[in-house]
């Protein structure tokens, strides 16, 4: 089931059966995760998402936000962003949990093909631990996560911090 309460002209919070979502924590370092995309269901693929991860031994999922549906920046001239947000536990390094980010996108169906092109799901790393990292492959925290709806919208209904 789905619920939406419409925030503004731009931005709609969408609930859904996993997002959002509380568990117990385990073990390991958290790591906040901002999850987008806006080509084809992305509500579902959302949903899809949870599951993978849910499955996965490489993190554990300990609460999600709401999806926000918003306007793109950047490029313009495409559809708007449903966006959330994934507070993970995991074992990984930053590093290794990047490269294992972007392995996700791909099995998703991530296609590169310019800055801030449509997609069908992008995973950014916001936060890791207090860790900061300036390279040229991360940067932590994500720069201009403050200035960004589709983070801070999210991030205001999560329950847990880093």
């Amino acid at each position: 089931m789905v619920k939406r309460k419409q925030l503004d002209a731009n931005h709609t919070l969408i609930f859904t059966s996993h997002f959002p979502y509380n568990a117990k924590r385990i073990s390991g370092k958290l790591a906040l995760l901002g999850i987008g995309g806006n080509i084809g269901d992305v509500i579902r693929r959302f949903e899809h998402l949870f599951w993978y991860l849910k499955r996965s031994s490489f993190v554990n999922i300990v609460e999600t936000a709401p999806i926000l549906k918003n306007p793109p920046f950047g490029y313009t001239k495409q559809d708007d962003f449903y966006n959330s947000l994934l507070l993970v536990e995991t074992k990984l390094t930053p590093q290794a949990l990047l490269r294992y980010v972007l392995r996700v996108e791909k099995v998703f169906g991530r296609k590169r093909s310019f800055q801030d092109a449509p997609r069908t799901l992008d995973i950014d790393i916001i936060f890791y631990e207090n860790v900061k990292i300036a390279s040229k492959n991360l940067t932590l925290p994500h720069p201009g996560w403050m200035k960004r709806s589709s983070v801070i919208i999210p991030l205001a209904h999560m329950e847990r911090l880093i």
